[in-house]
């Protein structure tokens, strides 16, 4: 144990950060059916949830198994990127299975 602190120190000693990121758990099913009948995108939540720090957000199903999960970035910039990627990827799938 005291070598861990030891290490601890060192770490604060040559100013490495470490960060805890915030986890948002989400039921997935009823997390997109709320989407459905509010007529909104997860990207506008998700532009609203950003407040200068990541969150990690993880999806799960209805037995609480994770499904996916997503980085919520601490800007509006990072999630306009992200948005933009996951189209394109969405597109590809979906082209690929028809």
């Amino acid at each position: 144990m005291a070598k861990i602190q030891g290490i601890f120190d060192e770490m604060i000693k040559l100013n490495i950060i470490i960060k805890t990121m915030k986890k948002i758990e989400i039921k997935a099913e009823q997390f997109f059916e709320l989407l459905r009948l509010k007529d909104t995108s997860m990207w506008a939540i998700f532009s609203q949830m950003i407040d200068g720090e990541e969150k990690e957000m993880i999806f799960l199903d209805n037995e609480n198994k994770i499904l996916f999960n997503y980085i919520l970035p601490d800007n509006q910039e990072k999630l306009e990127e992200d948005r933009i990627k996951f189209s394109k990827e969405f597109a590809e799938k979906h082209a690929h299975l028809n």
